[in-house]
């Protein structure tokens, strides 16, 4: 396999978190990390991300590194929203580097971003590249997955997937992201303004329905808090009985009144049984779980790590993880 040099743009704690896997890969080099942050630009990436034999100053500027270094691939971990990650993946794209990223609004943006993803699509077959968004969810639990184990039945009425996960164990973005440790009051106010929410439910239900040939007309996305009943302390935080401690979140999506998928993710401090499950209602029925579940950070970090080698030789233009072949675990 061909050596594919990788510039890394956002340097954040999920993107200091991938270096390392990054590394791991004999096939993959990173030969640059850029970001604006003025407090991280001109720092050492080894020092950054507590690896002593990496040494590579985190650059401001992306084109200073593309005529030095020429990149193959940019990992972008920068923003969630697809209308903030659409002007910088076009202009990645300009220096003819593909793009993998985790931003969740792109996983499968055709109907619910339409004209941002015709922008991107359309930038990146003008400059041969092939963009990319993955995740541990949105990108693979809640979406591909069971799509691939729909490829064994006969027929399928109906999809459920269940992510039930103790947050204790995820880093502090995700802590609070999810609303551990607000008041209801501060919960409800963070809801509203749309900040408190796992991203990407609508994206994965319409990548399903897409695949079974549903015709998703409407989709719900309900949002509560999960209450802590007792005090719970983590070595980051405490958090009262009555405070939450992270949020259940359901997607659904309908065909002619038909409730065909439903998605619930339930994210919380403490929670008692974390788990994975799939469940087909079809011919024949499936229900497929992964007790203990999936820890969320490695598995993102993996699988945007194992995408690079898939996205050099993907068909260019903005693609989905439903248009690649199968990613893998390599090297």
């Amino acid at each position: 396999m061909k050596e594919i040099k990788v510039v890394q743009i956002g340097m954040g704690p999920l993107g200091r978190k991938i270096t390392g896997y990054i590394l791991e890969r004999k096939n993959l080099k990173i030969i640059g990390a850029v970001d604006k942050d003025p407090s991280l630009a001109g720092k050492n990436l080894g020092s950054l991300c507590s690896i002593p034999e990496l040494s590579l100053l985190v650059s401001d500027s992306l084109k200073s590194l593309v005529n030095t270094e020429n990149p193959d691939v940019a990992v972008l971990t920068t923003v969630s929203g697809l209308d903030e990650i659409t002007p910088q993946i076009e202009e990645i794209t300009t220096f003819g580097l593909h793009v993998v990223t985790t931003c969740e609004e792109l996983s499968y943006p055709w109907k619910t971003w339409p004209v941002l993803a015709k922008r991107i699509d359309e930038a990146a077959k003008k400059n041969n590249t092939a963009v990319l968004s993955t995740g541990v969810n949105p990108g693979f639990l809640m979406d591909f997955f069971p799509v691939t184990l729909s490829g064994i039945c006969r027929k399928i009425n109906r999809i459920k997937v269940s992510r039930i996960q103790n947050a204790a164990f995820r880093r502090i973005p995700f802590q609070n992201k999810i609303g551990a440790g607000l008041s209801l009051s501060e919960f409800e106010i963070k809801k509203q303004k749309g900040t408190l929410r796992h991203v990407g439910l609508t994206e994965s239900i319409h990548m399903i329905g897409s695949r079974m040939g549903w015709d998703i007309d409407r989709t719900e996305d309900i949002l509560i808090p999960v209450v802590a009943e007792e005090k719970i302390e983590t070595e980051n935080m405490t958090i009262n009985p009555g405070f939450a401690a992270g949020v259940q979140q359901i997607g659904k999506g309908f065909e002619n009144g038909k409730e065909k998928i439903t998605l619930v993710f339930r994210a919380s401090v403490g929670e008692p049984a974390s788990e994975d499950t799939i469940e087909i209602s079809g011919e024949p029925d499936i229900v497929s779980t992964i007790k203990g579940g999936v820890n969320g950070d490695i598995a993102t970090c993996a699988i945007i790590t194992n995408a690079v080698k898939q996205i050099v030789n993907a068909e260019h233009g903005l693609r989905t993880m439903v248009d690649l072949p199968v990613i893998s675990c390599f090297g």
